[in-house]
């Protein structure tokens, strides 16, 4: 019965028309998971799914802390580890655990209860979502995003940018452990994160060189607005992605002018 409701509720934010697309930004959603975790695939496939989301931004982050059970993550990173242990501690419940998702840096769930994740993500929107607008292009080497002003009040005007490399697909066969046997594949693998800055509150511009960012097998970008520091962070404000022309397809200007989500 969950799966056959998650699979109609995913349809119909896929099918949705373009109109609707262009709606105010839906959300981000935050997957923490591992190889060696044996509750992870559903999650995986629950990311994947909502990927094909235009107006929802997700990022994939293997932890390293489940290594010991006899296979080691091959994506994980203890930056994605010390990025859920913040988040918790923010929280203040101290809850680290896979698969856990986190929607627009607040709200919490398991990572594979796709009704759970759902309605955090309506409770997102109905809050506002991602109120801030935000862009980013690759081209000539560089990266650049623009923050626009932030068009409604908050408890704090202190946030940080953050830009991820990230693999837009990847699969992996798991050859011990939990999962010992399956092949994974996984949606928007974050593989670096870089702090590019404090943000203010007013319009504000970041730029930086692809290559301190980017490895040639990292196919997209995204930005994230967040309040609140990398060791304390707080909601999500506003979020962009983009698709770095020099490691696919050419990409013309035009496209690499991000929707904000």
């Amino acid at each position: 019965m969950r799966l056959a409701f998650l699979a109609s509720a995913v349809v119909a934010l896929v099918a949705a028309p373009a109109a609707a697309q262009e709606a105010p930004p839906r959300g981000v959603v935050e997957l923490f998971t591992s190889q060696g975790c044996s509750s992870c695939p559903p999650a995986d496939r629950l990311a994947n799914e909502l990927s094909h989301d235009r107006r929802t931004l997700v990022l994939t982050l293997p932890v390293d802390y489940w290594d010991y059970l006899g296979w080691k993550d091959t994506l994980a990173s203890p930056g994605n580890t010390a990025r859920q242990q913040a988040y918790s501690r923010a929280r203040g419940d101290r809850k680290v655990y896979t698969p856990q998702i986190v929607v627009n840096g607040g709200e919490a769930t398991v990572g594979g209860d796709g009704p759970a994740v759902l309605g955090a993500l309506a409770r997102a929107e109905s809050a506002g979502g991602l109120a801030l607008p935000v862009s980013v292009s690759v081209e000539d080497g560089r990266i650049e995003v623009s923050v626009a002003a932030l068009r409604r009040k908050i408890e704090t005007t202190h946030a940080e940018v953050w830009v991820f490399a990230l693999e837009r697909e990847r699969t992996v066969q798991i050859g011990r452990g939990e999962n010992a046997g399956r092949m994974a594949t996984y949606a928007n693998v974050v593989r670096h994160m870089t702090r590019l800055g404090a943000w203010d509150g007013a319009p504000a511009k970041f730029e930086i060189a692809a290559d301190e960012v980017l490895q040639p097998e990292n196919d997209g970008v995204a930005v994230l607005v967040q309040s609140g520091t990398g060791g304390q962070p707080g909601p999500i404000l506003g979020a962009a992605q983009a698709d770095p022309p020099r490691f696919g397809a050419a990409t013309t200007a035009a496209q690499l002018a991000r929707e904000p989500f």
